[in-house]
């Protein structure tokens, strides 16, 4: 169907994973239709897990919540964000996180959008592969200029502390967008390297921008080894209202609750400031409704009980994962640390499901819904001609035990029927 042209508007792409769940739509998928599983769209189960914290099943709605919530949030509510990171991560530290350094949005992306529309005419790195929704959040906004670094395979996808060195100061970059751990290859910067990038970015003024969305998803294979871990580069911070790191986080995925769309930035005074003025005319704030009950959620215990309950859970779901595509004959090149993503290469499997693009319609025609790796090399504004990661698949192992092993059969149907 050709769409009239309307004056004045250009044509805005779909992220990713808004493309793949818009066609799904069309071959029919639903998300209460049972035949069909959702191995695409990047959402935890939330139902209750062995061994978390109870789900929120009820809300109590107040009079006073009818009102607007301020742009940056509760104050009691930014506290209490505060208050969790001191304890988790800042424990002995002479400089603390007050609510004055941290605001809330209503969700990752406004939390995002709301950062990038407060930098200045600047070189701003980030990496590929990395997060969907990144490409068009990197080509609205003019002010700066996006540069990609390439993350590659034969290094685990992860760069070297000295290659960070070399692009800030041969690319003059003044600002970092980092996903960690990384959607979609679940690699983590943690522990003595995390403190080492921390360590760059002071010495070389360059701001690092953490997407910190996945931090209590860490596994065994991150070398930390014990449960529960959760990681940040909060730990890593000297002084707070100094040292030029962001960080941002939320309810979606680390607590289970993505229909809640609340997120939190931490931050220095001054960028507080700087993003507060940019969410008073992009976003207004985040739900009033919402944000009082969140209090709940952000007690020590509370975290940490449900941190230990989805890692166990979600591991178990990893390894399962892994070894089902291994049999299918795709290539795990490297096993996710964190997240909950397993990033396949396709070029084994038999002609045409070795193009990630192929692969995903043939999963629809078994009722199972992946993301093709094309849709990870983020290229604001296509400044690049020549596209990567097409004999790629992002697979999701975040639905329940039964609707994956369902959704790996529906994979494994697809590839039986293409040899």
């Amino acid at each position: 169907m050709t769409h009239p042209h309307i004056p004045g508007f250009r044509k805005v792409p779909r992220t990713g994973v808004i493309y793949v769940m818009h066609r799904a739509q069309e071959m029919g998928y639903s998300m209460h239709d049972a035949a069909w599983v959702n191995l695409g769209q990047g959402a935890p189960q939330t139902d209750y897990i062995p061994g978390a914290c109870q789900r929120i099943e009820q809300l109590t709605v107040e009079m006073s919540q009818y009102e607007y919530a301020p742009v940056t949030g509760q104050q009691t509510l930014r506290q209490k964000v505060a208050d969790l990171y001191n304890t988790l991560y800042r424990k002995n530290k002479k400089s603390q996180y007050t609510w004055e350094n941290v605001s809330i949005s209503g969700g990752g992306r406004v939390a995002l959008t709301r950062i990038v529309a407060a930098l200045g005419n600047i070189n701003m790195g980030h990496f590929l592969p990395d997060y969907t929704a990144y490409e068009e959040l990197l080509s609205i906004f003019k002010a700066f200029i996006p540069i990609p670094i390439l993350l590659s395979p034969d290094s685990g996808y992860k760069v070297p502390l000295e290659q960070i060195k070399k692009e800030i100061l041969g690319r003059g970059l003044q600002a970092l967008l980092i996903s960690n751990p990384c959607n979609p290859t679940g690699q983590v910067i943690s522990g003595d390297l995390l403190n080492d990038w921390v360590s760059l970015a002071k010495s070389l003024q360059c701001s690092l921008i953490f997407d910190e969305f996945y931090s209590h998803y860490i596994y065994d294979s991150a070398g930390q080894g014990t449960f529960p871990t959760t990681n940040s580069a909060a730990a890593f911070i000297d002084e707070v209202n100094h040292d030029p790191v962001i960080i941002i986080d939320g309810l979606t995925k680390n607590w289970r609750y993505p229909g809640w769309r609340l997120s939190w930035t931490l931050a220095p005074k001054q960028v507080i400031e700087n993003i507060a003025s940019a969410g008073s005319f992009l976003d207004g704030g985040a739900s009033n409704l919402f944000q009082t009950e969140a209090l709940k959620l952000l007690e020590p215990d509370y975290v940490e009980q449900e941190a230990k309950a989805l890692q166990h859970c979600f591991q178990e779901k990893r390894d399962y994962t892994i070894h089902r595509l291994t049999e299918m004959g795709m290539e795990i090149e490297v096993k996710p640390e964190g997240a909950f993503y397993v990033w396949a290469n396709l070029s084994k499997l038999p002609i045409p499901l070795q193009d990630g693009m192929a692969f995903f319609e043939a999963g629809l025609r078994e009722k199972v819904i992946t993301v093709p790796g094309i849709f990870f090399d983020v290229n604001p504004e296509k400044r690049r001609s020549h596209a990567q990661y097409d004999q790629y698949a992002r697979i999701s192992f975040g639905p329940e035990m039964k609707s994956l092993q369902r959704g790996l059969d529906a994979l494994e149907r697809a590839i039986q029927k293409a040899k």
